[in-house]
């Protein structure tokens, strides 16, 4: 299994980056495309690195956010084929309401038009092929987190806590334990890795591969918790058998270097052009 990532906020200059998450992964031979990142740079990276994004087989979106769908048009016109699979409540328009102001969060109206006969609506979990697995959320109570990160949804009747019920994570089985990609773990990382753990009992989730959106909507440079919550956080992850994390994205600078202090050696930072391999 191979693990690419196509973009995300950093780059080493070699590669184009920006606000978003898109990862290419080879499971078997199986090639699956999670999220679009913001615009098509996703699809140059994709290039420059000899990846062709015409052979992926099913992408997946991992939630209902322009920083992860943008870029779907542009992929629709490079594979002609491959259907994208997403939660159905990710229809539902997503917002940021952050010290006065509102701003649009969702997926873009360009995707959803040109992506329309694409899109593969799921309810509940899903066996995308074998061995790999698309899962919601389970935990209740989540609309708490949607107000701490300033997110909500748009209905007919106003705006209501986001309760990312358009979540998804993707998960991989291994012969060391399940690998989870969970793209910016709006619900909890530590409450994913229980559900995860939960759905496939008796099996350990080794390796945590995302965002997990400690920042404030300022940016990445910004941090939403306090530096004993990211700490905690980090050992709650490791106590329940994380060995390895691969974090960026929505994580944050300054939480990521709290994490990485703590755990140097398990603590890796994701950015555009990380590849990651298990045999």
């Amino acid at each position: 299994m191979r693990i690419t990532v196509l973009i995300e906020n950093t780059s080493d200059g070699k590669l184009a980056c920006e606000h978003g998450l898109s990862l290419w992964i080879r499971y078997g031979s199986s090639q699956i495309l999670l999220d679009a990142g913001s615009t098509d740079a996703f699809l140059m990276n994709a290039a420059a690195m000899g990846i062709d994004l015409k052979q992926v087989d099913a992408a997946v979106l991992s939630h209902a956010h322009y920083d992860h769908s943008g870029g779907f048009s542009a992929f629709c016109n490079y594979n002609h084929h491959a259907r994208i699979y997403l939660q159905k409540s990710s229809k539902e328009a997503c917002y940021s309401l952050y010290q006065g102001k509102k701003r649009y969060l969702g997926i873009p109206e360009t995707v959803l038009k040109e992506c329309e006969d694409r899109f593969c609506y799921v309810e509940g979990e899903l066996e995308l092929c074998k061995g790999v697995w698309l899962l919601p959320h389970t935990a209740e109570g989540l609309s708490e987190r949607g107000v701490k990160a300033h997110m909500f949804r748009k209905t007919r009747h106003g705006f209501t806590a986001d309760d990312f019920s358009h979540e998804q994570s993707l998960v991989l089985e291994t012969p060391r334990g399940l690998v989870l990609c969970s793209s910016c773990s709006h619900g909890g990382i530590d409450t994913i890795v229980k559900e995860v753990k939960k759905r496939f009992s008796g099996r350990k989730v080794c390796t945590v591969i995302g965002g997990f959106h400690l920042m404030t909507p300022g940016g990445i440079s910004t941090l939403a918790y306090t530096p004993e919550e990211v700490t905690a956080l980090g050992h709650t992850l490791f106590q329940e058998g994380v060995e390895e994390i691969y974090t960026g994205h929505c994580t944050g600078e300054p939480a990521f270097t709290i994490l990485k202090e703590y755990w140097p050696e398990r603590v890796h930072y994701l950015r555009t052009g990380s590849v990651l391999e298990w045999d």
